[in-house]
């Protein structure tokens, strides 16, 4: 079970939210609108998306990490591993 499994009501909730930025949009882009204006809504969608990243990883570091730590050995060392990799690529994006 996946450790945000409490939350997933929320989460969708946020996801939904996000989609609907992105599909306003594509309306802005469709309607010809104001190319700073497209751009500031692009930024608050980013944001909304790396808020929600954070959230995640937050989720999974106190949860699936902290488990696997506390059993130790091979898992522990893969579940290090793994969230090292998701906040290399978070920061990259």
């Amino acid at each position: 079970m996946a450790s945000y499994s409490g939350d997933k009501d929320a989460y969708l909730k946020r996801l939904r939210r996000i989609e609907g930025q992105i599909r306003g949009l594509q309306r802005m882009v469709e309607e010809d609108k104001y190319c700073i204006d497209i751009l500031t809504q692009v930024s608050a969608a980013t944001k909304a998306l790396q808020s929600f990243s954070l959230e995640l990883l937050d989720e999974h570091l106190s949860t699936c990490v902290v488990d696997a730590a506390k059993a130790g050995g091979r898992e522990a060392e893969v579940k290090v591993r793994e969230a090292s990799d998701a906040i290399a690529r978070l920061v990259k994006s």
